[in-house]
């Protein structure tokens, strides 16, 4: 199995925003590996992993919120086949739980709370796609937090 070199770009600059704190950067990066992938008509996974990355570099909740539409769109075109090609360690339902996660706290920021849990609900009926893991733990409790949050 060869390194998906466009999710290690991803990577790269997922680590200028998280590791460096520089979103700015971050973002540069991403509208790039966009405009080369050829944006929403690019490979599923790339678009996926991309636009679910971009919208953590928004500072506008309206226009992270559309990022991760784009993304939830993507990981609908998607296949175990090709996620597993590209070394992926999860299966395409094991992305489901953040996506929704993430819509969920777009939705409550931006004041669509019925939206907010609509996605809260999805997200948790995905959760059993992770395993129990840090990233499992990440999510679950990313989640239990925005249900306090919209209680």
């Amino acid at each position: 199995m060869n390194e998906d070199a466009v999710l290690a770009r991803i990577g790269q600059a997922v680590e200028m925003h998280h590791g460096r704190g520089r979103p700015d950067a971050a973002r540069e990066m991403f509208a790039g590996i966009w405009a080369e992938i050829g944006g929403e008509r690019g490979d599923p996974l790339h678009v996926c992993v991309l636009a679910h990355s971009m919208s953590d570099v928004q500072d506008d909740p309206e226009r992270e919120l559309e990022w991760e539409l784009r993304a939830l769109d993507a990981a609908g075109r998607l296949t175990d086949e090709r996620v597993a090609a590209a070394g992926v360690p999860l299966t395409v339902a094991g992305l489901y739980p953040s996506l929704h996660l993430n819509l969920a706290d777009c939705c409550r920021r931006l004041g669509h709370l019925d939206r907010a849990r609509e996605h809260l609900a999805q997200a948790r009926a995905t959760i059993g796609a992770l395993g129990d893991d840090d990233y499992g733990r990440l999510i679950r409790d990313g989640l239990d937090r925005l249900a306090r949050d919209l209680a």
